[in-house]
């Protein structure tokens, strides 16, 4: 079996540079029958977390194979994320995360995203009010990564990192944390790769991890957060179709071979086992020096995801994009929208 390359973490374990992602994977039976797949031909990295609403079908197929004795525990790397709810009650969303994966242990925990909203009342979801998430402001990101490091400390999360922060927040938790994050994981991929968050992540000896490598092709199929719909298609762009072709790969193999030589890790997500398995098969070619500099020479520099679901909270980590892109401007203290604009609600709870 191949055996998939990683990068050293400053937790002392090594990130794998190949994974399955698992975002949008709803359907039990799909998501049951792409895990098998993918730990039958070689992964050994998936990425889940709590708000997708499946890590209690990952953690069943895991514990399955590994009472069969096709792997141990620790030939398996898991990550999983605090939901936006959660921030107030990390604790708890650590230790239902570890019951639905059926583990006494995560390798990789992120906090989901810098943004905390209130839980709705008995529920595990956001509380709204007239549409609208309430944001709660009661808990600094640097508070909940405190629960992340007594647990780490403790031994039930064996990493400890963040997603979806901008380059002063990821900074300034790093300056204020006692054990400094592991890992940051962002939207990354040809169109927007990510070099001066990458590059800090390197200074701070971080790894990263980079999620919709191929452009996040079918978010199209899915309620869309304002942005999504953005015309941002790393899998057609001329140079990939030209270096498919060059090395008898497809496109999608190009875009995830050539995240793993920057160094990064990717998480591709899909639910065909026939993709599953064709995304694992770019262990076996390597992209020339040659090849990884046309990348640099792309100019486009566009995100997909702004999290429009709260582009009224003080703390969003785009708020630039949110002004370019939607026209909000967004006051840091307050979250009041300003110069003219009026707050908006949104429905839409999806989220990456």
């Amino acid at each position: 079996m191949v055996k998939v390359p990683s990068v050293p973490m400053s937790s002392g374990r090594h990130l794998p540079l190949l994974g399955l992602g698992t975002w949008l994977a709803n359907n039990e039976a799909e998501l049951d029958a792409a895990v098998r797949a993918a730990l039958d031909c070689g992964y050994r990295y998936i990425d889940t977390a709590f708000v997708y609403k499946n890590e209690h079908v990952i953690g069943a197929v895991v514990k399955e194979y590994i009472d069969a004795g096709k792997f141990k525990r620790e030939d398996i790397f898991i990550t999983t994320k605090l939901p936006m709810y959660g921030h107030a009650h990390a604790a708890e969303y650590i230790q239902k995360s570890l019951k639905n994966l059926q583990t006494d242990y995560v390798d990789l925990y992120l906090i989901h995203i810098p943004i905390p909203f209130q839980r709705e009342e008995g529920n595990d979801a956001p509380k709204a009010v007239d549409g609208v998430f309430v944001p709660d402001l009661s808990v600094p990101y640097i508070e909940t990564w405190k629960v992340l490091e007594k647990h780490y400390n403790e031994g039930k999360l064996k990493a400890i990192g963040v997603s979806n922060f901008n380059e002063e927040q990821l900074q300034d938790l790093y300056n204020k944390a006692t054990v400094k994050p592991h890992n940051i994981q962002v939207e990354t991929h040809i169109l927007h790769p990510q070099k001066r968050l990458f590059a800090l992540a390197k200074k701070l000896k971080m790894t990263f991890t980079a999620y919709s490598p191929m452009g996040s092709p079918g978010r199209l199929a899915s309620p869309l957060i304002a942005g999504g719909d953005i015309d941002i298609a790393p899998l057609k762009e001329p140079l990939v179709l030209r270096l498919a072709q060059k090395y008898n790969k497809t496109t999608a193999q190009i875009l995830i071979r050539q995240t793993i030589q920057r160094g990064m890790s990717a998480i591709p997500k899909s639910t065909n086992p026939t993709r599953v398995r064709e995304n694992f098969d770019v262990l076996n070619f390597e992209l020339t020096a040659a090849d990884m500099a046309e990348f640099d020479k792309i100019t486009v520099n566009e995100r997909i995801f702004l999290f429009d679901f709260a582009k009224n909270h003080p703390w969003h980590p785009w708020k630039s994009d949110l002004r370019r892109r939607l026209g909000i401007n967004v006051d840091a203290a307050t979250g009041n929208t300003i110069n003219g604009h009026t707050k908006s609600t949104c429905r839409c709870t999806r989220k990456r």
